[in-house]
């Protein structure tokens, strides 16, 4: 308790040393929806109904906007940003609403990519590339890179709905990941703008490129020099501290401003969730996708000790591994979901699904319940 007392006081006084916006006035905001309505070819939506519908995303969470704009191309992006810095009214970049912690809930103006930015922009097969809009589905992207047998290994389990920009605002991971990693493993460039109006394009720089860049002065420079500073300043203490794990997802992404990291500001800002740029245009790396896949199930006395052997299952190399518990399947069970696919779930209760790879299947078929598990 008394350790409680102390963190919840060291959080007020943090909190009380950050600069807090006034909250915008009835009368501002109706003048920022003028400025709008006035400025922007898409969408502007400041009724109570539409305000209702984004104060909540996947998670508990309630927090109704200033207003939304769902804009058409990427001028509404910037004339939006510029309208909401002349009212100091605070900006929420939003994707497919799938987040599960409140990341797409604020009193802000909330820029909803999905309905029209949209666009795979191009697909190059021979150096395993994409560039797309923020508001591509992660699906519509996987289904356009399997044709040259090729995917984007991030793949949480809302990839049918969750926008690219979300991933990249969250740093998304999902099943595939242990193939080729997350969200900011598999980011090349971004194209950014800034709340005041910069418009660039980043990603890996090395420090030739950037001693130029900040030689050139100007805004750029001012940003560029003062991550570097950041960089040096903390370097040693993010080398000791940083957390390496595979899905480190939380909080800033500093380890990729070191040096050896190539001064990677794109991957940096994956996992800011909006609160340093809105992102205009994503490259992204794309990964070999075995057109052969076939699926193991591995029944555990309970969920802890199907824990203990994911490295065991890891060493062979799977594309994808996920766990599952007794819980979830008693709650099927009692909702009378997927009967006959719990059914040949092997004795236990705690399973590991290990999904692996290949050019082609071996002429040794699988079993009726694997077979009946693939995806």
């Amino acid at each position: 308790m008394g350790q409680d007392v102390i963190n919840r006081k060291n959080i007020k006084e943090i909190q009380d040393r950050q600069p807090q916006a006034a909250p915008l006035s009835a009368g501002d905001a109706k003048a920022l929806e003028a400025e709008l309505r006035a400025s922007v070819r898409g969408e502007v939506r400041f009724d109570d109904g539409s305000r209702a519908l984004y104060a909540t995303d996947a998670s508990n969470y309630r927090q109704a906007p200033i207003g939304v704009v769902i804009p058409r191309d990427i001028d509404d992006v910037i004339a939006t940003i510029a309208a909401a810095r002349r009212y100091a009214a605070p900006v929420l970049p939003r994707g497919g609403g799938t987040s599960l912690a409140g990341q797409c809930c604020n009193t802000a103006v909330v820029i909803d990519f999905t309905k029209y930015l949209n666009t795979i922009l191009s697909i190059d097969p021979d150096n395993r590339r994409a560039r797309v809009q923020p508001g591509v589905i992660l699906d519509s992207l996987r289904d356009a890179a399997e044709r040259y047998h090729l995917t984007f290994a991030p793949d949480p389990s809302t990839h049918n709905r969750c926008s690219i920009g979300g991933m990249i605002g969250n740093n998304s991971c999902g099943v595939h990941s242990v193939m080729a990693g997350k969200t900011d493993d598999n980011v090349e460039e971004l194209e950014i703008l800034t709340y005041d109006g910069l418009r660039l394009r980043v990603g890996a720089t090395g420090e030739e490129e950037l001693q130029r860049i900040i030689a050139e002065g100007g805004r750029r420079a001012e940003i560029y020099r003062r991550l570097r500073d950041l960089r040096d300043r903390y370097a040693d203490l993010i080398r000791q501290r940083f957390p390496d794990i595979p899905r480190c997802v939380s909080g800033y992404n500093l380890i990729h401003l070191l040096p050896e990291k190539g001064f990677n500001i794109a991957r940096a800002l994956v996992g800011s969730e909006g609160t340093c740029v809105t992102v205009l245009e994503a490259t992204l790396r794309l990964v070999p996708s075995p057109p052969a896949r076939a699926l193991l199930v591995l029944g555990y006395p309970d969920v802890y000790t199907a824990g203990d052997h994911v490295m065991d299952v890891v060493e062979h190399g799977p594309i994808g591994l996920e766990g599952m518990d007794e819980f979830l399947v008693r709650a099927m069970r009692k909702k009378g979901l997927h009967e006959a696919y719990l059914a040949v779930l092997p004795q236990g209760e705690g399973w590991l699904l290990a999904e692996f790879g290949g050019t082609k299947r071996s002429r040794r078929r699988n079993s009726a319940p694997v077979r009946r598990w693939r995806r």
